[in-house]
């Protein structure tokens, strides 16, 4: 009798289970590893086709569809998902951005520049006001820039304007309406109709950023504030633009005023209209003004629009491929990227967390080789705890003999402020929007909303204030007493450590603090900024203190996560030749890509991460300002 006839019909069915598990084990590991191995052939096959060559006589098409930022959100595989496609990724960085406008300006072989922003959007107008600066660098090289768009928002108009010659669609637009701030107000909402009642404690009668939870409007100083800033922007804005056109502010202010009727009086053609007011030098279609290019420069019909050119991310890879063959070992300007909301903890790119940040410091303090710190913030602000965790990092950079630079975005606010105020130098745009320097905490509780299900909450405490900090409760007088001893300890820390920063008392700061937002032009004639310039201007300084002499004698290296071995081995996969074509033809990578694409961040996390609590912390003290252009 065979071995397997003597078991039992268990035994059989338990060995038969057993044996297909192993079968499918096998083939899974099978299936994986010839996957892999024909990805490693497409490699090999396709090679990393990323580095495309420039020909005598080009045009850069500077074309991003993407939001302007300081670092990317998404990891390296999703971008270089998205590149397969012969699209950027949904994010452009402002360094890029400058780092392909500087290298045109002394390339010799890129004869102009075809501009196209009206597909990209923008958090402010510092950024913008940079990259305009940029353009008028290349201009002055010799190089022509020409725009072109089919609408343009304001903030993508302030760009194009830079360019010797601006070009719109016959049946385009220019939206120039000037700045507004509105928000939604939750109180009616949420205690009267929920019955959540939200207690603030704040220091300043302008830290307006928790207002929407306990009023139905905007209150008297916030408007009071919030137009003062938005007022100078604006007036730079038409500055800006009046310069650029070869008009007046008073002009533009004129016909932005009289829009509808002017509107009207060209029978809703708001091409014309945008024509007649000199916001553009012609109305051309794309097809016209791609034959303008031809014209100009060298035609090339196996080129997109008929004349030959190069991309904005092809000549990004060639200007990246150029730096890293020139790294070497020199000394260093380290540059770390403080962008977003500030947070407790570990975050990704986008966010900026009290030990990653803090770690990117470290890094640049313990690294031989770095000289000097340049630290690019873009932030509304956020936890009080975690901007003194990383705040406590540039002091020890200058501790070491690194001196600290820092370099402020479109926002450098609240949060963002503290973590900056014991740089060496602050450079700052005329435009940024910075200050608000206060503190805010924001309690809800809900005794009367589970009332409103018929849900009591009742007990026994062994002291007065055992239990006082749970939010089934009503909040106690005694309570709010110990809540607002912290927050205005935390202002008297806040101001106490900008006023050691900036050389002044911390009665001087307190008359330009009170969580007061200021643009960087305001900052700069009450002491908060010491100069105006943007990241180059940044770097160059750090330099300088640094004793690190003219610049091909140092490099900028940016400090921050680097992508994984796999992501780098993937990322050269994906642009690959024979990896683009099959996935331009995949529906499922396509789906794979639709999944990649970042999510907007919403409003929401913010509250969130207002109620998470550090351990042992009774509440969450917040520099945080709702300050966005």
């Amino acid at each position: 009798m065979s071995q397997a006839s003597s078991r039992g019909p268990v035994l059989r069915a338990i060995v038969g289970v057993w044996n297909g598990m192993n079968f499918l084990r096998r083939l899974v590991l099978n299936l994986l590893f010839f996957f892999l191995l024909l990805l490693f052939l497409m490699v090999l096959a396709g090679g990393r086709g990323g580095v495309v060559q420039v020909q005598d006589r080009s045009t850069l098409v500077i074309a991003p569809e993407a939001q302007l930022v300081e670092q990317y959100t998404t990891d390296p595989v999703s971008r270089s998902f998205m590149g397969t496609f012969g699209q950027g990724p949904a994010e452009v960085q402002l360094r890029d951005l400058l780092a392909v406008l500087d290298a045109a300006r002394e390339d010799a072989k890129i004869e102009r520049v075809l501009l196209r922003v009206d597909r990209m959007s923008f958090s402010g107008f510092a950024s913008l006001r940079e990259l305009g600066e940029a353009i008028d660098e290349l201009r002055a090289a010799g190089k022509q820039v020409v725009a072109f768009g089919e609408r343009f928002t304001q903030a993508q108009y302030l760009l194009a304007a830079h360019a010797d010659e601006v070009y719109l669609d016959p049946e385009g637009e220019v939206l120039l309406l000037g700045l507004s701030g509105y928000r939604q107000f939750y109180r009616e909402g949420l205690q009267d109709k929920l019955g959540i009642d939200m207690h603030l404690f704040k220091v300043g009668e302008y830290k307006s950023a928790a207002e929407p939870f306990v009023r139905d409007d905007a209150s008297p100083e916030a408007k009071e504030a919030d137009l003062f800033w938005r007022g100078d922007v604006w007036r730079r804005y038409l500055e800006d633009v009046a310069r650029l056109r070869k008009t007046t502010a008073g002009q533009l202010a004129a016909s932005i005023d009289a829009l509808p009727e002017g509107i009207a009086a060209v029978q809703g053609d708001t091409a014309r209209y945008a024509f007649e007011q000199k916001l553009v030098d012609g109305l051309k279609t794309r097809e016209e003004v791609e034959q303008l290019l031809a014209e100009r420069g060298v035609a090339d019909d196996d080129a997109e629009g008929g004349f030959r050119q190069v991309g904005f991310f092809d000549y990004l890879r060639s200007v990246d491929g150029l730096s890293a063959a020139a790294k070497g070992r020199r000394p260093q300007v380290a540059v770390v990227v403080a962008e977003g909301e500030i947070v407790e903890g570990r975050q990704p790119p986008g966010r900026i967390g009290s030990e990653s940040t803090a770690a990117l410091l470290r890094e640049a303090r313990e690294d031989d080789d770095v000289k000097a710190v340049v630290l690019r913030v873009n932030s509304p602000g956020g936890s009080a705890f975690a901007s003194e965790i990383i705040r406590r990092e540039i002091v020890a950079l200058k501790e070491a003999d690194k001196p600290v630079v820092v370099s402020f975005g479109d926002v450098a606010a609240s949060g963002g402020y503290w973590i900056s105020m014991d740089g060496d130098r602050i450079f700052a745009d005329p435009s940024t929007i910075t200050g608000s320097i206060g503190i805010f905490g924001l309690v809800p509780t809900f005794p009367r909303a589970l009332e409103k299900i018929g849900v009591h909450t009742d007990g026994v405490a062994t002291t007065r204030m055992a239990g006082a900090f749970d939010l089934t409760r009503p909040l106690s007088p005694e309570l709010a007493q110990l809540i607002q001893s912290y927050i205005d300890k935390g202002y008297r820390d806040f101001i106490g450590r900008v006023a050691q920063g900036r050389g002044r008392t911390p009665e001087q700061i307190d008359e330009v603090a009170r969580g007061r937002v200021w643009t960087g032009a305001q900052a700069h004639e009450r002491g908060l900024v010491d100069e105006f310039g943007g990241l180059r201007a940044a770097i160059a300084d750090a330099a300088s203190r640094a004793r690190l002499g003219e610049p091909e004698q140092w490099r900028v290296r940016y400090i921050e996560r680097g992508a994984s071995p796999f992501e780098r081995w993937f990322s050269g996969f994906l642009q690959g030749r024979l990896a683009r074509h099959w996935l331009r033809e995949s529906d499922f990578a396509r789906g794979l890509l639709a999944r990649a694409v970042p999510q907007a961040e919403r409003d929401l996390r913010l509250l969130e991460d207002m109620l998470k609590t550090r351990d042992g912390a009774p509440v969450k003290v917040l520099a945080h300002c709702f300050c966005g252009i």
